[in-house]
């Protein structure tokens, strides 16, 4: 098939971008990478890379980096399909959304739309909404939040940020976890003081096996056409990160619950719902939605479902034939570098013994970097991480 449309990929420095560069190569779609340094880009290598462009940081420089991918966009012959790799990106392309939809073609239709589910607080408005569970949740901003907190909700408890991306930037953190009054209202007062909109919230008791995913694409009548499930068995920062090694599973329960939820907001394009089964009630709780490309993006793909190229399709021709996944196809994926860390860290904690570890060893995994028919950013990505440990070394010395 000739494909006209270019696909623009904005980030190749993680391997969420790669994956997506790979599902739209190994098609014969031309893709073009973007990224604010070469440094790190282990993507660009991949051999289903057509073009590799720098430009200004989409942060420190958003206004040129915007009229970088104009005139890109410009000198092409037809719209290039836009894929954001990152939630940072997602933002950006929210924020400058009639900007980059003149020129363009990505799926969602209202602007500030992907940032307003990827808002905890609004989300969980959403959720309640369509009748979805969300877990208890306070505004720090409330009033008497610690007698709230206390009575409400009790400890170990979370919190959390409304906005993600640079609260990870700025703590190296997804969530802080309190113990007590006394950290509280000492984490509480630090997220204000550096600006950051938070949230209290309960956590929901049970294993990491009890976090569940729900991965779905909606058209442009906002209905769901393809869609699986699947099960975190570790993840980094464990408890409350993102998967290091997890499982497609087929969970009926989540299509029942989320399919309303997504198609009720009339959500369009792919994304993926994050839950948690309470091991004590049974009940199951909305966690967050990813409104891009997920980490696991290579284990979808080998179960059939290619969510990058249903999104291109959709935006240049037409939309490939409604799939649902609904058995259990025994992919795992395994992102090996965090795993490591991750595996410790069970370990030590006690969370999980080391005969659970080997007993969820699959011979089916899918690795999100390495692959023997592209093996160029593997190798990059091995050489770099190789290098900052002895340059650490080095410098301990």
């Amino acid at each position: 098939m000739n494909y006209k449309n270019r696909a623009v990929v904005l980030g190749a420095n993680y391997y969420i971008g790669l994956s997506i560069i790979r599902s739209l190569g190994r098609k014969g779609v031309k893709v073009t990478a973007i990224d604010y340094t070469k440094e790190d880009s282990y993507g660009s290598r991949s051999k289903y890379l057509d073009e590799h462009l720098i430009a200004p940081h989409y942060g420190r420089e958003p206004e040129r980096f915007l009229e970088f991918l104009i005139n890109y966009s410009k000198n092409q012959d037809y719209k290039p399909v836009l894929f954001p790799s990152s939630d940072p990106y997602v933002e950006f392309i929210d924020k400058y959304f009639y900007e980059l939809k003149e020129y363009y073609l990505f799926p969602m239709d209202r602007k500030g739309f992907w940032s307003e589910v990827m808002d905890k607080y609004t989300m969980s408005l959403l959720a309640q909404k369509f009748n979805v569970k969300v877990p208890e949740t306070i505004n720090s901003k409330e009033e008497n939040l610690v007698e709230r907190v206390r009575e409400e909700i009790g400890y170990p408890c979370i919190i959390k940020p409304m906005d993600s991306a640079s609260f990870v930037r700025k703590y190296r953190n997804k969530v802080f976890i309190i113990e007590k009054e006394e950290e509280l209202i000492e984490k509480v007062k630090m997220c204000h003081n550096d600006d950051f909109e938070i949230l209290i919230q309960r956590i929901i008791p049970g294993p990491e096996s009890n976090c569940y995913c729900y991965d779905a694409y909606l058209n442009q009548e906002s209905k769901v056409t393809h869609w699986t499930t699947a099960y975190k068995i570790r993840q980094w920062p464990i408890n409350f990160g993102a998967s290091t090694y997890a499982k497609q599973k087929y969970i009926p329960e989540l299509h029942d619950i989320c399919k309303p939820f997504l198609e009720g907001i009339k959500f369009k394009g792919f994304s993926e719902i994050e839950l948690k089964r309470d091991e004590k009630t049974g009940v199951i709780y909305l966690i967050e939605v990813n409104v891009r490309i997920i980490n696991f993006n290579e284990m979808l793909y080998n179960c059939g479902l290619n969510f990058p190229y249903i999104t291109y399709m959709e935006m240049t021709d037409k939309l490939p034939e409604p799939k649902s996944v609904e058995e259990d196809l025994g992919y795992t994926f395994l992102y090996m570098y965090e795993d490591l860390f991750a595996v410790k860290e069970y370990l030590k904690t006690g969370q999980m013994s080391l005969s659970k570890i080997i007993k969820d060893i699959s011979f089916k995994n899918v690795a999100s970097t390495w692959s023997f028919s592209d093996p160029k950013p593997a190798l990059y990505f091995m050489s770099r991480v190789a290098l900052k440990v002895f340059n650490k070394l080095t410098k301990s010395q």
